[in-house]
C-alpha cells in the first residue's frame, strides 16, 4: 500500500465512516461526476470509480465522449504507471448527459479550451447545490464556470501529474507526481474535509489547502513556462534543460510570470522559479507537455490560456513580458 494511504488511515477510516452514517440517513448516494476521461480525468475517475463503483453511499459517473465511452464499455479503463497498471470497467460511463443524472460534485478536467461548451451541456445535470471542482491547466477556470452556472459553488484546484492519454482508454503515467489539490473560502469547512476523505480513500494523493491561490498560480508557472517553452522550440524537456540558451529563455519566462502573479497579489514561495527549476529537472529527459502534443498534431491547443493570458494580463497590470509576447506570435503564427 502506498506510504501516502498509510499515513493517518485511521482519521481516514473514522471520517469516512461518518460520511457513510450521514449519507445512509439521508438514504441518498452521494454522486459525483468526472467531465472528461482523458489524463487527469481518466487517471483520477478511473480510481474513483475502482474504489466506489460497488458502494451503496458514493456513485461515481465517468462523462466522455462517445466514441471513448464504446472503448471503455468493451475494453475498460487502462492506467498504466511506472509500478504498476490496473484495467477498471466503470459501472456508469455516459457520453449523453440525459444519462447522467443530478451531480453532488462535478470535477471537471476538460482541457481549456472546451470548458464553456463542455460543461453548458451539463445544465440539466447541476443544480444550485451541485459544488464543481476544476482541474484545469489555468487560473480563470473558477471565474469562467461562475460565468455560467452563478448560482453553483465553484472549488479552485490543480493537479501535479505527468499522464498522457495514448488513446482513448489507456492512461500513461510517468514520473512520480500525482496530487490533486483543492480549497474553497466559501465551501462548508466539512463538505471539504468529506471530499479529502473520499479523494484519499480511493487512492488519490489528495491534499485539501488554505492556501489554494498560492498553488494553483505555483502549478501555473510549471505549466505555462514548460508548455509555452516545448511547444515553440519544439522540444523535449530534457532537451531544453541541457542547452545554456533554451534554458536561459526558460528562466526569462519564469521570471516574467512570477512579476506578473506578484502584480496580481498572488502570494508565491520566495525562491518560486529556483524551486520550478528543480522541479523541471526531476522529469523524464523525453517529458514534454500536452500543448507541444497538440501543436505536433496540428490540433486545438491550450495557447490562450497557457501563453496568451500572461501576455495580456501583463498589459493589465503593466508588467513587460516581451519573451512571452514574442513566442505567442511565433505560436499564433502555428496556430
Amino acid at each position: 500500500m502506498p506510504n501516502y494511504l498509510i499515513f493517518r488511515q485511521k482519521d481516514i477510516n473514522n471520517n469516512f465512516i461518518n460520511i457513510l452514517k450521514i449519507q445512509n440517513s439521508m438514504d441518498l448516494k452521494l454522486r459525483i461526476g468526472v467531465l472528461g476521461a482523458g489524463g487527469v480525468g481518466g487517471y483520477f475517475g478511473g480510481l474513483l470509480a475502482g474504489k466506489y463503483d460497488t458502494s451503496e453511499n458514493i456513485e461515481v459517473v465517468l462523462i466522455t465522449r462517445p466514441a471513448t465511452e464504446k472503448i471503455i464499455r468493451e475494453d475498460g479503463l487502462k492506467i498504466i504507471t511506472p509500478e504498476n497498471q490496473k484495467i477498471i470497467f466503470p459501472v456508469n460511463i455516459f457520453s449523453d448527459p440525459g444519462s447522467v443524472g443530478q451531480l453532488d460534485l462535478l470535477i471537471c478536467s476538460v482541457k481549456s479550451y472546451d470548458l464553456e461548451e463542455s460543461i453548458s451541456l451539463l445544465k440539466n445535470n447541476i443544480s444550485n447545490r451541485t459544488i464543481i471542482l476544476p482541474l484545469l491547466n489555468g487560473v480563470d477556470a473558477k471565474e469562467r464556470i461562475q460565468k455560467i452556472y452563478p448560482d453553483s459553488q465553484i472549488l479552485e484546484g490543480c493537479v501535479y501529474i505527468v499522464s498522457q492519454q495514448i488513446q482513448p482508454g489507456v492512461i500513461n503515467i510517468t514520473g512520480n507526481m500525482h496530487s490533486l489539490h483543492f480549497g474553497s473560502d466559501t465551501v462548508n469547512p466539512e463538505q471539504l474535509a468529506n471530499f479529502d476523505t473520499i479523494f484519499k480513500a480511493a487512492g488519490i494523493e489528495s491534499h485539501l489547502s488554505k492556501e489554494i491561490q498560492k498553488i494553483i498560480w505555483e502549478k501555473f508557472i510549471f505549466v505555462s513556462t514548460l508548455a509555452t517553452l516545448t511547444s515553440y522550440l519544439d522540444l523535449s524537456i530534457g532537451e531544453i534543460l541541457e542547452n545554456s540558451e533554451f534554458k536561459e529563455i526558460l528562466i526569462n519566462l519564469l521570471n516574467e510570470i512570477k512579476s506578473v502573479a506578484e502584480a496580481k497579489n498572488i502570494r508565491l514561495s520566495e525562491n518560486i522559479v529556483e524551486n520550478t527549476i528543480t522541479n523541471i529537472q526531476r522529469l523524464p529527459y523525453e517529458a514534454t507537455t500536452s500543448m507541444h502534443r497538440d501543436f505536433r498534431k496540428k490540433g486545438k491547443t491550450e495557447l490562450s490560456s497557457l501563453t496568451e493570458y500572461i501576455s495580456k494580463t501583463g498589459k493589465t497590470v503593466n508588467i513587460s513580458t516581451p519573451f512571452y509576447d514574442k513566442i505567442l506570435q511565433s505560436l499564433q503564427n502555428l496556430e
